[in-house]
């Protein structure tokens, strides 16, 4: 078996080499040289400690939970996918890895059932669905940073895609909605905007909403200051 890896990996190697491939590591033990990504996989592992708490998985139901994982975290939408304002869809890793497709099975209502009474793919279930509840509220908050009160904070521009945080929807599932109106204060500032969704338009004020990652710029000066 080792010796089938070491030579899969050994045409692998040679393979990347003829197509000029160059490999750059980072430093040993300087995870932080990894930037985004390695603070993704810090984010992983940290929820990743409290969900699973006590409970010992086996091989196989730890690979289940990771790959649960993996589609949890590749369906957070990254930007828009068009400039089109009828356009409601937005890129995400899956679109790199398997065009958009991410499938989970349905959320199980086991959240009031003890640990003892919950058969072993009732607690992976809940393992996963405690992971996505942590991460995805802290992957919202990361998106909505906001200056300090008396400061304004960046604008949202009409026909911009945005986040819009609702607890009430499933899992892996992200509410996008499009900017189509802006509410100024009796001070100049917005507050308040109409987004438009999937299937209705609504009032939500701006600290219900969340830019995406990769969101086009605005201007400066383009649009009303947003303060919060």
């Amino acid at each position: 078996m080792f010796q089938r890896a070491s030579d899969f990996y050994k045409k692998v190697g040679a393979v990347l080499a003829n197509d000029g491939t160059s490999w750059t590591f980072i430093p040993p033990s300087a995870p932080h040289y990894g930037g985004l990504w390695e603070a993704g996989v810090k984010s992983v592992k940290h929820h990743l400690k409290r969900v699973v708490g006590e409970h010992t998985l086996t091989f196989e139901e730890f690979s289940t939970v990771l790959v649960e994982i993996q589609a949890c975290l590749n369906s957070r939408p990254l930007g828009a996918l068009s400039a089109n304002v009828n356009d409601l869809r937005a890129l995400t890793p899956s679109h790199f890895l398997n065009e958009g497709v991410s499938v989970l099975l349905p959320e199980d209502n086991c959240r009031k059932l003890p640990d003892n009474r919950l058969s072993r793919f009732l607690l992976l279930q809940r393992v996963r669905n405690n992971f996505w509840k942590r991460w995805s509220t802290e992957y919202l908050l990361h998106l909505q940073e906001r200056e300090k009160w008396r400061d304004s904070s960046k604008n949202f521009a009409v026909g911009q895609l945005v986040l819009v945080k609702d607890d009430r929807y499933p899992l892996s599932k992200w509410p996008l909605g499009r900017v189509l109106e802006v509410h100024p204060g009796p001070d100049g500032l917005v507050r308040v905007v109409t987004i438009k969704t999937a299937t209705s338009s609504l009032r939500r004020h701006v600290a219900r909403l969340c830019p995406l990652a990769l969101d086009e710029k605005v201007k400066k000066g383009s649009a009303n200051s947003v303060r919060v």
